[in-house]
């Protein structure tokens, strides 16, 4: 299939082939027939893509702090390297996309096959949306029209937020597709309707429609044309809907309101507000987010969790409802709103239109509608007669398979693993640009999203699972049921059930490693060199300053990230059973008071059968300033500390001479190599399973109490 994306680095637009997107059990799959470009959001990302590097930093100042400080704690390379894979990346454009159902997730209760939707879904062939972000076509309503859906929806959700009664007043400031959509459904709630914008074209358009405008290119005072059209009265309020880096809308809103004014701002605009103004009017100011109430909520939008009816009039969905509603009775035309129309096919042509001076408003993409939606794999330019194929049709390197490539994947496991002499054969992630984009990057042979084609490919011997925690487990267990060898990113699982699983199939004779890299670090392998000369039991103290993460982020979610304590800190637990190597022999787990669900500030008290102790703090409440990593250990009347995988320092060791690397190194490179090695050479795992059975049995014990 087809969809559209943008370089973050250039700015430029394509189109890719992708295999067809997987939907979820709550998820609409929707063959698209018609597309709506959003000027103001789409031009902008155009715009920031195509600035230089200095243009992005003066517009994202935390960005470029947070870039700072990650430089000064895990070195310029690293933090170079982070940057540049996160300009790489393409994003997806489009947000009005119109449709037909052609395949339906199993919790989805209220679409069917064959039914028309208009959804939030981008620029592309086939589309994946959960349920809550669709609503069902009207029969009186065009293809075309319905695009206006989720514009529509952004200013109606305004209108929600400034609460118009019959017969007041209110001005549009920006009379751009959102501004004219605004205007007429302040229109239908009884107002009169006022209309600000620098472009003729849009004023006129907006007088056909029956709203009172001022061109602000003219000499007329905007402030005195209100008041006028007000009998001196003013405004009873101002929707927002400009996109600018001036403050001057908000400013010219607040001066032209009455007392007690309601400013409701809908799209983009400096927020230097004069406090003069406001509080001598005691004016009334509100930011309106998106669509409606459930937008950014994970459990409405991802997990289909509806809000009560009789609590949350108005959500998302139900504003989707209204607007469609709205397009069939006539109260909100869309007609004159399209300027322009092309094919998908000539999407670079309408982005020229989009960013060029030629004057445009609605640009409506088309598609033909022949798509398969069961064309999950591409094949990538490498082809797979250079796999190194023997006389047997077998690799003679391991041949492996991605199972999800997100950030950390495609940043490190990727790259780490093209560097150890593997085939990479496979990618395999729920989003077709994922795999496509890393695959042809690092020269796999196919891109797919569904992971069974993977465990069902001869030619795939071993699997990298790169998931959410929640499916490790599973995709563990068919991985090594389907014969191949299993490298899966940390937590091995989130359940003592899925442990005992696990390890009644793990004798299959394929390797299972788990993906503790610190083990593998250079500085971490002298330091437990040096451990090995040094006589009687250790104590260990690791501090981990991890810092916040949200608290609804899914890794903090105990049913899909397990928290951080298995997410995070179990590198640590294995880190020191590897240097006490001694098996652990007690685990104590103390958390800070908070009212998380899985807490992540806490310290881990732990004994070992030798008589060791150690120590792991794992804090989320410190600061970024402060470097992520300190392991402290003291023996035989020596201590060695190594700070941050950069420096290596002792105390009473003679001839040791402190070790300082230019950049982190936390040992992924080293740690895929060796797992690849033990493939190759027919060596035991690098890991020996039982210990990582022995530290997740330990971790869930913790988390269990």
């Amino acid at each position: 299939m087809k969809q559209v994306f943008e370089s973050l680095n250039s700015g430029s637009v394509a189109l890719f082939d992708l295999p067809t997107p997987s939907y979820s059990d709550g998820d609409v799959l929707i063959r698209s027939t018609c597309t709506l470009m959003s000027a103001g959001t789409e031009r902008m990302l155009i715009d920031f893509g195509r600035s230089n590097l200095l243009q992005k930093a003066q517009g994202q100042p935390q960005k470029v702090a947070d870039v700072i400080n990650k430089s000064r704690t895990d070195g310029l390379l690293s933090t170079i390297d982070a940057v540049r894979n996160k300009l790489s990346q393409p994003m997806p454009l489009g947000y009005c996309n119109v449709g037909e159902v052609v395949a339906v997730g199993s919790d989805v209760t209220c679409f069917k096959v064959g039914d028309r939707v208009a959804s939030n879904g981008p620029h592309s062939e086939l589309v994946a949306v959960p349920q809550n972000l669709c609503a069902l076509v009207p029969s009186l309503v065009t293809d075309e029209s319905a695009t206006f859906t989720i514009p529509a929806s952004i200013g109606l959700q305004g209108i929600r937020l400034a609460k118009p009664t019959l017969g007041e007043t209110f001005l549009v400031s920006g009379l751009g597709l959102i501004g004219l959509l605004t205007a007429q459904l302040l229109t239908a709630h009884g107002c009169k309707v006022l209309g600000f914008d620098y472009d003729p074209m849009r004023c006129s358009l907006a007088q056909e429609l029956g709203i009172s405008t001022l061109d602000l290119s003219s000499a007329v005072d905007p402030i005195s044309w209100c008041f006028d059209s007000t009998s001196g009265l003013g405004l009873d309020g101002v929707l927002v809907t400009a996109a600018t880096t001036s403050s001057q809308p908000i400013h010219l809103a607040a001066q032209a309101c009455r007392l007690r004014g309601r400013i409701i701002l809908v799209g983009v605009t400096g927020l230097q507000l004069e406090r003069d103004l406001f509080y001598k009017k005691e004016l009334s100011f509100q930011v309106s987010c998106s669509y409606g109430p459930g937008r950014y909520d994970p459990a409405y939008e991802r997990d289909g969790h509806d809000y009560p009816f009789g609590l949350v009039r108005w959500t998302q969905q139900r504003n989707f409802q209204a607007v469609l509603h709205a397009l069939s009775s006539g109260v909100l035309r869309t007609e004159s709103l399209v300027s322009h129309r092309f094919s998908i096919d000539d999407v670079v042509s309408a982005y020229d239109v989009l960013i060029g001076s030629e004057p445009s408003l609605g640009i409506l993409l088309t598609y033909s509608g022949d798509v398969n939606p069961r064309d999950n794999s591409v094949l990538l330019p490498k082809s797979p007669v250079t796999l190194g194929l023997n006389l047997d049709c077998k690799p003679v390197q391991p041949s492996l398979g991605f199972i999800g490539v997100g950030n950390y994947a495609s940043r490190t496991l990727v790259p780490a693993f093209a560097k150890s002499g593997a085939n990479l054969y496979a990618i395999s992630s729920s989003s077709g640009i994922s795999p496509v984009h890393i695959g042809k990057k690092f020269g796999f042979c196919k891109a797919t999203t569904d992971y069974r084609n993977l465990l069902d490919d001869p030619l795939c011997d071993t699997c990298i699972i790169a998931t959410r925690h929640n499916s490790h487990a599973a995709l563990v267990q068919q991985a090594l049921a389907a014969g191949k060898h299993v490298f899966v990113e940390k937590p091995l699982c989130i359940t003592s059930e899925e442990l005992d699983s696990i390890e009644s199939v793990s004798s299959s004779g394929k390797i299972l490693m788990v993906g503790f890299n610190r083990r593998f670090s250079p500085l971490l392998v002298e330091l437990r060199a040096l451990l090995l000369r040094l006589q009687g039991p250790k104590s260990f103290v690791y501090t981990c300053n991890a810092g916040s993460i949200p608290p609804d982020h899914w890794t903090q979610d105990p049913n899909v990230g397990g928290g951080r304590l298995l997410g995070e800190a179990c590198h640590f637990v294995d880190l020191l059973r590897h240097l006490a190597d001694s098996p652990i022999e007690s685990l104590q787990f103390f958390p800070a008071y908070d009212r998380k669900p899985c807490p992540d500030t806490f310290s881990l008290q732990l004994r070992f059968v030798d008589g060791s102790i150690g120590t792991v703090h794992y804090f989320s409440n410190g600061s970024k300033l402060y470097p992520k990593e300190r392991l402290e250990v003291f023996a035989d009347g020596r201590v060695i500390r190594l700070d941050n995988y950069r420096k290596l320092q002792a105390w009473g060791i003679p001839g040791f001479f402190t070790r300082r690397r230019f950049s982190q190194d936390k040992g992924q490179r080293d740690c895929c190599a060796a797992f690849i090695e033990c493939i190759q050479s027919g060596l035991p795992a690098p890991i020996p399973p039982s210990e990582i059975f022995e530290v997740q049995r330990w971790l869930l014990s913790a988390v269990n109490k």
